[in-house]
């Protein structure tokens, strides 16, 4: 129903990430859903999100988000019962960083000296304009300090793109073209390798990649591009 992250976080930092398996949802949700706005029945998402907090001892429900592919970033804690955002941050201790994904890159950080992490949603709209860019802004200190992990995501051999998609990273940034192969008229986009240079950019040095498929891997992961309707999993981040 979840696994750790291949990385290493410093003392009193938890991170985790759910996969489908387990739960209480029926197809095509089937099982562990956690996105209550899919059309999934509301009992089983409850149940769902029941045994996520009571699996990982979390110490308070997670911060969800109502995310709309923006780059919007909240502090937690926050008074808004369902904050229109991507991204969480958090400077204090049992304040859940969470994002929901199907295809999205789930990207989590975290300040090596475990005073601050957060969680960022970035779909190729959001990591365009720049999500990650203001995720790492709300850490104080230096962003070599930081450390990220990109989480499971739609591969490049899956994700394929217009041209429209590949001239508006290129025009931010002219590496970014090393992230696109030409296939016919379209293009295949490595939203990873994207992640990474933003985040290479900003000056992170240690970043762990998860090289996980959302759309190969259907008994593991839900997958948007491939089934449409699906549920969602979830990437947390913690400071105990």
């Amino acid at each position: 129903m979840w696994f750790t992250p291949d990385w290493t976080l410093p003392e009193g930092v938890a991170a985790a990430s759910t996969d489908r398996l387990g739960g209480q949802s029926q197809p095509p949700f089937d099982g562990f859903n956690l996105g209550a706005h899919v059309g999934d029945e509301a009992e089983a998402v409850r149940l769902n999100r029941e045994a996520l907090r009571l699996g990982l001892q979390l110490p308070k429900d997670p911060a969800w988000l109502e995310q709309v592919h923006g780059t919007r970033v909240v502090t937690l804690p926050c008074d808004e019962s369902l904050p229109r955002a991507d991204a969480s941050y958090a400077n204090t201790p049992n304040q859940v960083c969470t994002i929901m994904t199907a295809d999205c890159l789930p990207v989590l950080l975290c300040h090596r000296d475990g005073s601050q992490v957060a969680a960022a949603h970035a779909g190729w709209r959001g990591l365009c304009d720049g999500v990650l860019e203001q995720t790492v802004a709300r850490f104080s200190g230096e962003a070599s300090d930081l450390l990220a992990w990109i989480g499971p995501a739609i591969s490049a051999e899956a994700f394929e793109v217009g041209p429209e998609v590949r001239e508006q990273f290129v025009s931010q940034d002219a590496q970014a073209v090393s992230a696109f192969v030409a296939r016919g008229d379209k293009y295949l986009a490595n939203l990873p390798q994207l992640a990474f240079q933003r985040l290479s950019a900003l000056g992170l040095t240690q970043i762990t990649l998860s090289h996980l498929c959302t759309y190969s891997d259907s008994d593991k992961f839900f997958s948007y591009r491939r089934d449409g309707r699906c549920g969602r999993m979830a990437s947390l981040i913690w400071i105990r």
